[in-house]
């Protein structure tokens, strides 16, 4: 498994380099957005750690950039940017993950492992006339093809293999999200907005339902 690091700080490249190795990972290193970017494109990568403030491009613009041919591969923001605002601009901007400098180095050797397990999970998902192609991250309503981002695509895979059972905020938050502390989780509901948009879908449609002052709840009605 590779993974490619893209930070201008050299001391975190380093260590994350070393550590990441040690794991038994191979690693790609760019200190600046632009040959990140480049190495993204050109080499077959796993998963990316990425730094938001780098030189030349920023990371937003680099997620950006990299979503525009490859929507699968998952994007880690190692950052110290925090707020609700920024949270959201980079998940927007394709990141599946978010990660708070300083951080445990740990924690990121299980959050790669949960991506990467996700990365081979093989099955098919359906809800009612939705149909969720894992392998290939794709998402069909009445056989034409939805375009969602990662993370709406993520939190629409969790509720529909969680359907018929009531997902709380608290739980999408931190199974999605993987976020494990005190956290504003409106965010949730700008992202059931935007899939809800995207698949025509209203609040009062029963096939994914919002339980007021709880959660969401995916019924599959056929």
């Amino acid at each position: 498994m590779k993974i490619l690091i893209v930070e201008d700080e050299i001391g975190i490249a380093n260590f994350l380099k070393q550590g990441l190795e040690e794991e038994g990972y191979s690693i790609l290193v760019a200190n600046d957005g632009k040959t990140g970017l480049e190495l993204a494109l050109s080499q077959k990568v796993n998963i990316i750690l990425l730094d938001w403030i780098l030189p030349q491009m920023t990371g937003i613009e680099v997620c950006q950039s990299i979503r525009k041919t490859d929507t699968t591969t998952p994007i880690i923001f190692l950052t110290a940017k925090d707020t609700v605002q920024e949270t959201i601009e980079g998940l927007k901007a394709g990141a599946n993950d978010y990660i708070k400098k300083p951080f445990s180095f740990d924690e990121l050797v299980e959050r790669i492992k949960i991506h990467f397990r996700n990365q081979t999970e093989p099955e098919m998902l359906k809800l009612g006339p939705i149909d969720i192609n894992l392998a290939k991250h794709l998402v069909f309503v009445d056989g034409n093809e939805v375009s969602l981002t990662q993370r709406e695509f993520e939190l629409l895979c969790y509720l529909v293999r969680n359907k018929g059972k009531v997902c709380t905020r608290i739980q999408i938050i931190e199974d999605v999200w993987d976020i494990h502390f005190e956290y504003d989780t409106g965010v949730i509901d700008v992202f059931m907005n935007a899939i809800r948009k995207k698949l025509n879908l209203n609040k009062e449609e029963e096939l994914i339902k919002t339980i007021r002052g709880v959660g969401y709840i995916a019924n599959d009605l056929n």
